[in-house]
């Protein structure tokens, strides 16, 4: 399922069955889509068309700007994970200065992934703690660069125990 925000007011939900059906916000569509050229769409959805181009797309952040018929939208996309995120109260770590990554679980540190010192960038993986059996990759929540190394491969952490501090 995604969870689609367009020009930052509404949001639908939106499922696929599969490439040409699912439902948005509960009611069933499908459509025809056909791809012109990179970027660019021919859609025919209830019996209208539509000629849809894709204006600017950032992967990582999953926004867009698409143009529908000659008029602009602004779609921000998440999926189940982001959702995960957000229910464990993780995603509001990006929205701020970030000095410290906590243990957003008890686990196990699998592996560090950094060095003190280090420069990491938003999304670089540093490091792997398992937690009920399942491998998980932590992620820097912000570009910076690694001060203190709290932990080591091999050692128990409990939630919310500080892993990582950045300058």
């Amino acid at each position: 399922m995604l969870k689609v925000k367009v020009n930052n007011k509404r949001e639908h939900s939106i499922e696929f069955e599969n490439a040409t059906a699912g439902t948005i916000d509960g009611t069933a569509f499908s459509w025809d889509v056909i791809k012109v050229k990179e970027g660019s769409f021919h859609i025919i959805k209830d019996n209208k068309s539509y000629s849809v181009e894709v204006v600017k797309a950032d992967i990582k952040e999953k926004t867009f700007t698409i143009s529908v018929n000659g008029n602009k939208y602004q779609l921000a996309v998440k999926d189940k994970f982001d959702e995960l995120l957000h229910s464990l109260g993780l995603d509001a770590m990006a929205s701020k200065k970030v000095n410290e990554i906590k243990a957003p679980m008890p686990g196990l540190v699998l592996e560090v992934k950094v060095n003190e010192g280090d420069t990491v960038k938003k999304g670089d993986a540093i490091l792997v703690l398992e937690a009920m059996k399942m491998e998980n990759n932590i992620k820097s929540p912000t570009d910076g660069i690694v001060k203190k190394i709290n932990v080591k491969k091999g050692m128990a952490v409990e939630k919310n125990q500080v892993l990582i501090n950045f300058i």
